[in-house]
């Protein structure tokens, strides 16, 4: 599926193709949430990193989240790559040079009409905020951390890839 997106200002507009296009990950990280706004969740969908492409790149500033892990006493720099745009402050995408094939990008910066996923999950709901709620459906799965299914197995046990 070819994926359309923007930042709120208009300075930045990207498109590139996903194989696996449902917004179904629904993130309560506290970096999410202090970067995106809000307290509920942050969705991301993958991409094919190859066919990226970008009009405003000049606007595009590039924030790596600082992680403290278990037993850490001081906060690491990611190696992830929160794209934003520097004018407004939109989220974009996420690049980790982990899957330096896939882009991630925020469906709340996608303007194409995304798919209704049948089924959500939740994850990294250790790090929720206490004031949100989480609204998990019937179906639905809840995750402390992370999952271990990947975007594509997700789509791929549903039969949902494009």
């Amino acid at each position: 599926m070819q994926l359309q997106g923007s930042c709120h200002c208009g300075a930045v507009v990207f498109s590139l193709t996903s194989a696996h296009p449902y917004p179904y990950q629904r993130c309560y990280c506290s970096i999410c949430r202090k970067t995106q706004g809000g307290g509920g969740y942050a969705i991301n969908l993958a991409g094919d990193a190859r066919s990226l492409k970008v009009r405003g790149r000049k606007q595009i500033s590039v924030y790596h989240a600082k992680i403290k892990g278990e037993g850490q006493r001081r906060a690491q720099r990611s190696s992830a790559e929160r794209h934003f745009c520097r004018l407004c402050g939109s989220a974009l995408w996420l690049f980790s040079p982990e899957w330096p094939e896939l882009i991630h990008p925020f469906a709340s910066a996608i303007d194409s009409p995304l798919p209704v996923p049948p089924e959500h999950t939740h994850l990294l709901l250790d790090s929720k905020a206490s004031w949100v709620e989480v609204d998990a459906q019937p179906g639905d799965l809840q995750f402390a951390g992370y999952p271990e299914e990947s975007i594509a197995e997700w789509h791929e046990r549903l039969g949902l890839s494009r």
